[in-house]
């Protein structure tokens, strides 16, 4: 009987190399304090990445579910006594237009979720004011504070916006009085991030390489290969870079050899298998909207971000078994 092979999937595998507080921690220094070891890996608590809230109206209430890739609380002892800040970790294989706007409600929902919990413990107004009563929360009352981090794993340059601001057509005369919300973005394929964890520092290197749009599939198979040997890339990293970039993989064989020849990974798999798979559906979505071969063609150099020669590769390779 086939064995079935267990591919990586890039959403499964990010979840679960930043679950480690060490990693976490590193990653979250690098971007807020420049790399200055701020946060402490033992400070650092998983919480449930799941949270929903309800947004209510007096007509109507619409519940919201939003589930995050990795959040944590950080609980530092300070002199005045704990101080809470929670953290929450986002991965992005695609550029996402809207994501400014996702990010503003995940950390909706987190402040939410905070409130609704707070609010259960005033059942009565006994020793409360009006307001106070009317608004289920305390004048003295404080939430934790809720700081994101996107990374984005694609290849393109991220061309979209990075504050709320950036989505909106506002009137200059206006754009001060409208409220912005910015997002922490970082760029796997180029960034200048300053790490401490060797693991890191591994993962970003090769997703560095992986995701060089500038250079040919094997050149970019042999620079992956070069790099593992020679630094000894831990196991989960490799699998971690190449889960992030959509490799197809066998799982099961990688699972069954040790980290010696972990580098022979990028041997077995296709570097470029995402842009063909992507292609393959621009060219299939083409001809079921009518669309003629030089219209496909055009749309593959845009949304591939490719040549007219691989373009037209692309387009004989597929085109056939699509129309």
């Amino acid at each position: 009987m086939a064995k079935k092979k267990r591919n990586l999937k890039p959403d499964v595998v990010l979840k679960s190399y930043w679950r480690d507080n060490e990693r976490f921690a590193d990653l979250f220094n690098a971007v807020l304090f420049g790399g200055e070891r701020v946060i402490q890996p033992d400070e650092l608590e998983d919480l449930d990445a799941e949270s929903s809230t309800v947004l209510e109206h007096r007509k109507y209430a619409e519940g919201i579910t939003a589930s995050r890739d990795n959040i944590k609380v950080r609980k530092k002892s300070t002199a005045y006594g704990i101080e809470l800040v929670m953290l929450g970790n986002e991965s992005q294989e695609h550029i996402d237009y809207a994501m400014p706007m996702r990010v503003m409600g995940y950390d909706y929902s987190a402040y939410k979720k905070q409130y609704d919990s707070n609010a259960t413990k005033y059942k009565d107004a006994e020793g409360m004011e009006e307001d106070e009563y009317l608004s289920r929360m305390k004048r003295t009352d404080r939430f934790m504070p809720v700081i994101t981090v996107t990374v984005y794993y694609g290849r393109k340059p991220w061309n979209g916006a990075t504050s709320l601001h950036g989505m909106l057509d506002i009137p200059e005369e206006l754009r001060k009085y409208v409220n912005d919300y910015r997002m922490l973005l970082v760029e796997a394929r180029k960034n200048d991030l300053v790490l401490h964890d060797m693991n890191n520092v591994d993962l970003f290197n090769l997703l560095e390489i992986l995701l060089d749009g500038s250079r040919p599939a094997g050149e970019i198979r042999s620079r992956a290969i070069g790099y593992t040997k020679e630094r000894r890339v831990d196991k989960t990293v490799i699998m971690t870079a190449a889960g992030a970039v959509d490799n197809k993989i066998d799982y099961d064989a990688l699972e069954q050899r040790g980290d010696v020849d972990m580098y022979t990974v990028f041997e077995e798999t296709r570097i470029e298998g995402r842009v063909e798979g992507r292609a393959e559906e621009i060219i299939e979505t083409g001809y079921e909207f009518g669309l003629s071969d030089d219209d496909i063609l055009g749309r593959l150099q845009r949304k591939l971000d490719i040549s007219l020669e691989m373009a037209r590769a692309y387009l004989g390779r597929f085109g056939k078994k699509t129309v």
